[in-house]
Formats: structure tokens, sequence, C-alpha cells
């Protein structure tokens, strides 16, 4: 064999091997701006925003608070602690018309509470629920920072002030549907237990149980009029 073959072989070995480093590298990168874009919406532009403009620092942040928060669970929500939190927040938007300040102060506790019920951090430590629900949440977390900001702020209920506490509520809403409806994995979940009950009854030749709920043991909610309310606040 020449030498100058022996050269060309070493030379695309040498090609190979750094190719193939190259590719390994891109592999192991956090998931870049497309792909944060896509999972946290508008969440990336106002983090970007955040640090002044500063992308890779965005992207940063963006990235952390996956590797923090990104193997969490949410927990199912019982039907019964459903309907508990959709009373109590159609209670805040009636009460908005007389106390604008105090029903937003209701849906911030409201919403860290059940953000806290469904598995994320706790609601008091704010700073991290907050994160954790961006990296799950990203496209209507927003909303939890307004109404949180809001409910924190001090001065008297007035014109402009008390729009941005309607605009707060409204989009804190979108949040708040979101965690309170069961995701498909959680109701997947529950039609396997119930199957399982109506097997188990069916064996023990139980009577069938009465109650307010719908045939699927899951109470029906009126969510058509909780949207033209939060719409109207």
């Amino acid at each position: 064999m020449s030498t100058g073959v022996i050269i060309a072989l070493i030379v695309m070995v040498a090609a190979v091997v750094v190719v193939a480093a190259a590719l390994t590298l891109l592999a192991r990168r956090p998931q870049g701006g497309r792909s944060l874009r896509r999972r946290f919406g508008p969440e990336y532009d106002r983090t970007v925003t955040r640090h002044d403009g500063d992308t890779r620092a965005a992207e940063r942040d963006l990235t952390e608070r996956i590797k923090q928060h990104g193997s969490l669970r949410e927990r199912p929500l019982e039907p019964a602690a459903r309907d508990r939190y959709v009373a109590r927040w159609t209670a805040a938007q009636e009460r908005f018309v007389d106390s604008p300040r105090e029903a937003v102060a209701e849906a911030d506790r409201l919403l860290r509470e059940l953000a806290g019920e469904r598995g994320f951090p706790d609601g008091d430590r704010y700073e991290e629920q907050l994160a954790a629900l961006s990296v799950h949440h990203g496209h209507h977390v927003h909303g939890f920072r307004q109404v949180h900001r809001a409910a924190q702020s001090g001065g008297a209920d007035g014109g402009a002030d008390t729009e941005e506490l309607r605009e707060a509520m409204v989009e804190a809403r979108t949040l708040f549907d979101e965690l309170v409806t069961p995701a498909r994995r959680d109701t997947v979940r529950q039609g396997a237990d119930d199957r399982a009950e109506k097997a188990e009854d069916t064996r023990t030749a139980k009577p069938a149980r009465a109650g307010g709920s719908g045939s699927d043991g899951r109470s029906h909610l009126p969510w058509a009029l909780n949207r033209r309310q939060a719409k109207g606040s």
C-alpha cells in the first residue's frame, strides 16, 4: 500500500471521528431555541425580555427549569375536589363586582392551592411553583404571574386599577381551567378504576349506588356557565 493511500485513509478516518464527535455533542446539547419556543410559547419571549434581550441567557434559564421540573408528573384531581375548586372560583368571580382586589387575592390563593394539589411545589414557594408551572403550562402561566402580582400590589380600587385586576382574573382563568380539567391520562385512569369497581360489584352482587354524579362516577361541571362569567368579569 502506497504512502499516499495510507495518508488518505488516515484523513478519512479522522474526518469520520470528527463528524461522530460533532453529532454526539449536538445530541447532548440542551433543547435549542425552536424547541424551547414550542414548549414554552409566550413564556419564551417574556423570559428573553426579562434577560434584556439576551437569548442565550434566557434559553439557559428555560433549560434549567426543564432540568429541575421536567420530570414532574401531575397528580389527578378527585371529582369532589374539582367541584370545590370550581365553586370557589365562581364565588370569586361573583365577588369581583363589589370587591375586585379581594376577589383577585382569592383567585391567587386558589391557583396556588390547586397547583399544589396537582403535584407542583407548594404554594408558599411561589417562584419555584411558577417555574414548574411554566415548564408544563408555559402557554398560560402568565395569567398566574399577573394575578399574583395584582394580589400583592397595594392601593385603592380605581378605574385603571380595576381594569388591570379584571384582566388578571380573565388571564388566570385559562390556567385554572387547565389545572382543574382532567388530563387525558387522568380520564383513562379514572375509566380503568371505574371498570374495575364495576367488575368487583358484579362479582359481589352489590346494588348500584345512588348519588348525584353521572354514570361514570364523576360530577358534571357547569363549564359553559363558568366561561360566560369569566368573560363578563
